[in-house]
């Protein structure tokens, strides 16, 4: 009798298991390069990091270096239907003093860039705040293409 019982049980919801499907790729989706360049600060000269970041269901996730390494970032956020997303970064300065705020947050920072994503490419800039707390930093995504061409290397030597 118990066997009756979970057959049926089965059958009665054989319909919703074969119907249930993986979620739709977003039209974001893929593996992407990107260049992230800063401008000179006060404290610290001007750098390009080049790395790779990957979009699955519309979620941007980059890093660059090594976990709680000197010169670590991470990337992480929603990207909108039209392509809009508001990224948030965080990290570890790589060498120096990159400025009061993050000497008194034991050298580790965080900030957001906005971005525009189209279906090859996108664009973004750091949030400076007042102008005070950050410097202007701009970002270029390309998507690559299903080849398995690795990204090009970066055009100067990733310092923070």
């Amino acid at each position: 009798m118990r066997i009756g019982k979970a057959l049926t049980f089965a059958l009665a919801f054989a319909p919703a298991l074969v119907w249930t499907q993986a979620p739709a790729a977003g039209p974001f989706d893929g593996t992407w390069t990107t260049n992230m360049s800063c401008d000179a600060s006060e404290h610290m000269p001007a750098y390009t990091w080049t790395f790779i970041a990957n979009i699955s269901n519309s979620t941007f996730h980059g890093q660059h270096g090594e976990q709680g390494g000197p010169g670590y970032m991470v990337m992480d956020g929603a990207i909108n239907p039209d392509g809009s997303a508001k990224l948030h970064a965080k990290g570890t300065v790589q060498a120096g003093k990159a400025g009061i705020v993050t000497q008194l947050k034991g050298n580790k920072y965080d900030y957001y860039v906005e971005a525009k994503f189209t279906g090859t490419s996108g664009t973004g800039k750091r949030d400076e705040g007042a102008g005070i707390l950050g410097r202007p930093c701009s970002f270029e995504f390309t998507k690559q293409g299903d080849t398995g061409t690795p990204p090009a290397p970066p055009a100067t030597p990733p310092a923070q």
